[in-house]
């Protein structure tokens, strides 16, 4: 059963063996059964059912591949702040489920600030990223204001 984002309740049970599972996962997410187990020095077999109950209680989200966004076509990369019009949970709870769905956002973050939320979105080109802002964001009644930043490069951090 998938954990809300919010519930940290099922983390309060992690122990040293399962921090150490997910550190030596988030650094390299496809490294062998066996070589995580020698990592956090617990026998291959207990290490398979505490990967398995980490994923259960949604310490593990998901696994996948970091592929190039140019080679799938979708080479510019940008970031869009959003203010809403209104505050009251329903309405930002939809803009969130719309959000998420919307072609080419890769993440959605609620954030503090003068901004609600920042949109990670990829497009093919300068047209199509002005093309979702204009088709997807402007029109929303929810919206109140973007603005969008271009990202020049990327790089993932160890945390």
């Amino acid at each position: 059963m998938p954990v809300a984002p919010n519930d940290v309740r099922p983390f309060a049970a992690l122990d040293d063996v399962d921090r150490a599972i997910l550190t030596e996962l988030a650094a390299d997410g496809r490294l062998p059964n066996n070589a995580l187990a020698e990592r956090v020095g617990v026998a291959p077999s207990t290490c398979l059912t505490r990967t398995r109950a980490l994923r259960e209680c949604g310490a593990i989200r998901g696994f996948h591949a970091e592929v190039d966004p140019a080679a799938v076509g979708l080479p510019l990369q940008a970031l869009v702040s959003v203010r809403l019009t209104a505050h009251e949970r329903a309405a930002v709870d939809a803009f969130r489920a719309r959000s998420v769905r919307l072609p080419g956002v890769v993440s959605v973050f609620h954030v503090a600030g003068a901004e609600d939320y920042v949109l990670h979105v990829r497009a093919a080109s300068g047209d199509a990223l002005r093309d979702f802002v204009l088709d997807h964001l402007a029109v929303d009644p929810a919206v109140q204001h973007t603005q969008t930043s271009l990202i020049f490069e990327q790089a993932r951090g160890m945390g």
